[in-house]
């Protein structure tokens, strides 16, 4: 299914029926990682995911990107949508990013939160030189030469060592995005905002899941953000990396299914 929004022609899947649970990608990713939770969880929800602007099967759309245009367009969907009532927002990494931004500017659009893979914190002056350099790669070279150097970093080393289905999976998934959201993505995600001054303004129920074997967020650093939102609990993910969703999806989608019943 699409929907134009802002401009552009958005890909989305719906599915389910009662509160509405909005499922956001992370980067370089798509909806296509939800599939786990989209099969599982729509006896307990309506689950919504669509592929961020460039991404998946959305309409490729040049930079520039931002957390805020993201907020912005996920508004615009869920108005084309008629969804009206608050939604549960699930953001995964760059999806939590959007998450914090979504806050501040559709709060009372929102009944809970469940923040996956994520921080609050911007960019280090040496990550920001990494996404530049990443980007003059993925201009040289194509969305390929992202999703070949990505791969090893999203997953567990125990998931790259025992289940190479997941990795090829992956890679497909990162695959299958056009290279305007790559660079979208990178040029966003190097220009965000500091979103730790809004953890303590978050008011809703909160769910954060980490991944025990996170390879590019300390748990220390989640551990920080659950300290700071009042209203939250913390789940981590045994055997599971940056993408604790599809490594461990019996668990992830157990977590997710008793934080709604008691919503």
């Amino acid at each position: 299914m699409t929907v134009l929004i802002n401009g552009f022609e958005m890909a989305y899947t719906d599915v389910g029926r009662g509160l509405p649970l909005l499922l956001v990608h992370g980067y370089p990713l798509n909806r296509q990682m939800w599939q786990p939770q989209l099969e599982d969880l729509k006896s307990y929800a309506r689950l919504l995911a669509p592929d961020l602007r460039g991404h998946g099967d959305s309409q490729a759309v040049p930079e520039p990107y931002s957390m805020d245009l993201f907020a912005d367009d996920l508004a615009e969907f869920l108005d084309a949508l008629h969804v009206d009532e608050p939604v549960v927002l699930c953001g995964l990494s760059m999806g939590g990013y959007i998450a914090f931004a979504f806050f501040r500017k559709y709060a009372h659009r929102l009944r809970g939160l469940i923040l996956v893979a994520t921080r609050a914190i911007p960019d280090s002056p040496e990550a920001r030189q990494g996404r530049e350099a990443a980007a003059i790669l993925a201009r040289q070279r194509g969305v390929a030469v992202i999703a070949e150097g990505m791969a090893p970093r999203l997953l567990s080393p125990k998931t790259l060592a025992s289940n190479p289905q997941l990795v090829e999976r992956t890679r497909a998934i990162m695959l299958h995005n056009s290279l305007e959201g790559v660079l979208g993505d990178l040029a966003a995600l190097k220009d965000r905002p500091d979103s730790t001054s809004t953890l303590a303004q978050i008011n809703l129920p909160t769910l954060i899941i980490a991944g025990a074997d996170d390879q590019l967020i300390p748990l220390e650093e989640t551990e920080a953000m659950h300290s700071a939102i009042s209203q939250s609990q913390m789940i981590v993910i045994p055997g599971a990396g940056h993408l604790p969703n599809l490594e461990q999806p019996q668990l992830f989608n157990a977590a997710v299914r008793d934080f709604l019943t008691r919503l």
